[in-house]
C-alpha cells in the first residue's frame, strides 16, 4: 500500500500534488497544512513512504521538517521551494537523501522526482532487508562459534569435532544449528 504525506499551506497545491501522486499509484494520501501537524503524522503508526513538502509552511520553512523525516523514517522526501534558493537548500539537504524541486512547479519534473525518489527508496529498503539478514546470520555464526568453543572447553572436542557434533545434533533432532547451539550453551554456561 503506497502511503504519502503532502505538507503544504496552499489547498490548491495540495490538490494538484495529490492528483499527481494518485496517478503515480499512491492510494493513501494524508495532508497537513503546517510543520507541527506533519510531525505528528510522520510519527504515527503508519509511516508514509513518501513525504512531499511545499515550502514555506506557516510555522517553519520546511527544511527542518524534511531533515526530521529523513532522520526518523525511511520515507522518500521531496522538498519544493523557490527557484532562487533551491540550489542552496539542495546543497544542505542532499546528503540526507532529500530531493529538492524548484518552484514554479512543473508537473513533469515533479512526476520524475516522485518516480526517482520512489525507486531510490525501494532500492534502499532492499539493502536494509539484506543488511538485516546479514546481521542475523552473523549473530547465528557467533552463537554457533560460542557453542563450539564451549564443547572444546568442556568436552575437549577439536574444532572439526565440535562442528560435526552441532551439525549431527541439528539433523538428528530436526532443529536448527542455532537451537542446538543455544541448548549447548544453556547446558554448559551457567
Amino acid at each position: 500500500m503506497n502511503r504519502a504525506l503532502i505538507v503544504s499551506s496552499s489547498a490548491e497545491s495540495t490538490a494538484a500534488i495529490e492528483q499527481l501522486l494518485r496517478a503515480e499509484g499512491y492510494s493513501k494520501i494524508a495532508a497537513a497544512s503546517s510543520g507541527s501537524e506533519a510531525r505528528r503524522l510522520v510519527r504515527s503508526e503508519s509511516e508514509p513512504e513518501l513525504v512531499v513538502i511545499n515550502a514555506p509552511l506557516p510555522d517553519e520553512f520546511g527544511q527542518e521538517l524534511a531533515e526530521m523525516a529523513a532522520d526518523s523514517t525511511s520515507a522518500g522526501i521531496i522538498l519544493i521551494c523557490r527557484n532562487d534558493i533551491a540550489d542552496d537548500v539542495a546543497d544542505k539537504v542532499s546528503d540526507m537523501g532529500i530531493c529538492v524541486v524548484p518552484k514554479p512547479l512543473n508537473r513533469q519534473v515533479l512526476s520524475r522526482s516522485v518516480k526517482l525518489v520512489t525507486a531510490t527508496r525501494s532500492r534502499m529498503m532492499g539493502l536494509k532487508k539484506e543488511n538485516a539478514d546479514l546481521l542475523t546470520k552473523i549473530d547465528e555464526m557467533r552463537l554457533i562459534n560460542r557453542a563450539k568453543c564451549t564443547l572444546m572447553q568442556y568436552l575437549k572436542f577439536t574444532e572439526p569435532q565440535a562442528h560435526k557434533y552441532i551439525e549431527k545434533q541439528a539433523m538428528n533432532t530436526r532443529q536448527t544449528r542455532r537451537e542446538v547451539a543455544m541448548r549447548i550453551l544453556a547446558t554448559y554456561e551457567r
